[in-house]
């Protein structure tokens, strides 16, 4: 009983260790950077070399009984040929085996024979029956069996058989137990370590695709400058900044015809890739509807009930739509459940008072109201989408409408690019390092 608690206690250390080496050298991909990881002779005989040296290091540390050494050298072989196949199981067994026969003993011929023998049964089940080394339960009961086939091999050739046999008696529980579970637990970690690697590429490639898509989502707003919209009688600046890589957020800005200009700034529901496609659906739509559909309530009622037949997300989408006479300075606008613009007229801002209409795209048939604003000389318009107001602080602290009344009242004689740049540094200000989750979009125009 003393010499299995001795078995035990000595094998499990060894084990121990190894089990280390081989989840720090998967982990660290150190074989991979050298060998790559397609299985030409290079990648076999490198397998079957470091398989081997494990199995050199279970014989050093290995416990000496009657002319044998008890020791996890097994796990060697077999590992070598559960990833490099046959001859790769073969080369650890027998790189393995030849340290055995030099250190002698009774045991030695058979240990090689065995350790050889495992490394090639090893290798042929991981060829033709790899869905076996899938589950844990499976590779144990593999290792069992390959220990008792090594056991079975010291019977058959070391003579006198009673010595043998008296061998296999007194290592036989702690012998198969422990490199079972060693070779079970290794191929655990190395199926983890694995898993691991492949979502960590699948991350890489999630974020290389969500840095185009951003990319795209960007290049669908249009680009506002001295040359778009091009016209003296107006000034436009806008903003969009993602609460993620993509985000539900837009505005918009086009000519309907040569003498009206449409401004439109909209806040799609939800996060992310979905949110950005409806997102460019919507804008699509609108832009078309407006330009074909002369008054402006009538187009958002034809943009709704296209959304909503499109609508297979359940989502929505908050719009304010404006149409901006460029001779007279009327303005024609509609609310789809969307913000209140700020109005910034003669250093005074207020939010402009009318009644909101429903959401895009969540019920059919929906009628919209249309209202009108006759712009004087210098007056702006601030349109900005909910993630504005609601920027909040660690503690839980909204902005708030007061604070972006009183931020654009401080700035209401400068142009609208510095409008945007004052309530941006006001927000960022103002929440300081918390991180947001709402998408920051903003729309300024001047009637000049």
């Amino acid at each position: 009983m003393e010499n299995t608690y001795t078995f035990f206690s000595r094998l499990i250390g060894t084990l121990a260790v190894i089990l280390l080496v081989a989840a720090y050298a998967g982990s660290t991909q150190i074989l991979n950077k050298y060998i790559g990881k397609q299985k030409n002779w290079k990648f076999i005989f490198v397998t079957g070399l470091f398989g081997g040296l494990f199995g050199i290091y279970g014989n050093i540390s290995g416990i000496e009984l009657n002319g044998a050494v008890i020791s996890v050298r097994d796990i060697g072989p077999m590992l070598a040929g559960f990833i490099g196949g046959p001859v790769s199981g073969v080369v650890s067994g027998l790189v393995a085996g030849a340290h055995r026969f030099t250190m002698g003993g009774i045991t030695a011929v058979a240990c090689i024979v065995a350790t050889s023998v495992i490394g090639l049964f090893c290798g042929i089940i991981s060829t033709f029956f790899p869905n076996f080394l899938k589950k844990y339960y499976q590779t144990l009961l593999i290792g069992v069996g390959m220990e008792a086939l090594h056991l079975c091999i010291v019977l058959i050739i070391v003579k006198p058989y009673p010595v043998a046999f008296d061998i296999v008696r007194q290592i036989a529980l702690p012998f198969i137990s422990v490199n079972a579970v060693g070779i079970a637990s290794m191929m655990g970690i190395i199926h983890f370590i694995e898993k691991q690697q492949a979502l960590s590429l699948e991350r890489e490639r999630m974020k290389s695709e969500l840095e185009v898509a951003s990319v795209i989502q960007h290049s669908l707003l249009p680009s506002l400058n001295d040359k778009y919209p091009g016209r003296p009688e107006v000034a436009v600046s806008a903003s969009m900044q993602a609460a993620k890589e993509v985000g539900g957020d837009f505005y918009d800005v086009f000519f309907v015809d040569a003498d009206r200009i449409a401004f439109l700034i909209g806040d799609v529901s939800g996060k992310g890739v979905p949110a950005a496609l409806f997102m460019a659906s919507s804008k699509i739509i609108l832009q078309n509807c407006i330009r074909d559909i002369p008054n402006l309530s009538d187009a958002l009622f034809t943009a709704n009930n296209q959304l909503y037949k499109k609508n297979k997300a359940d989502m929505f989408v908050t719009i304010w739509a404006g149409v901006l006479n460029l001779k007279s300075g009327s303005l024609t606008y509609v609310s789809a459940g969307h913000n209140p613009p700020v109005l910034i007229r003669s250093g005074n801002t207020n939010f402009m008072k009318s009644k909101s209409g429903f959401v895009l795209a969540a019920l059919e048939n929906v009628k919209y109201k249309e209202d009108e604003l006759q712009l004087i000389e210098r007056d702006a318009l601030f349109l900005y989408t909910d993630g504005v107001t609601e920027a909040s602080t660690k503690e839980n602290e909204l902005y708030g409408n007061d604070r972006l009344l009183a931020c654009l009242a401080d700035c209401a004689d400068a142009d609208v690019q510095a409008m945007l740049e004052n309530v941006k540094k006001s927000v960022d200000g103002f929440v300081r390092d918390n991180e947001q989750f709402d998408d920051i979009t903003m729309l300024c125009f001047k009637w000049k």
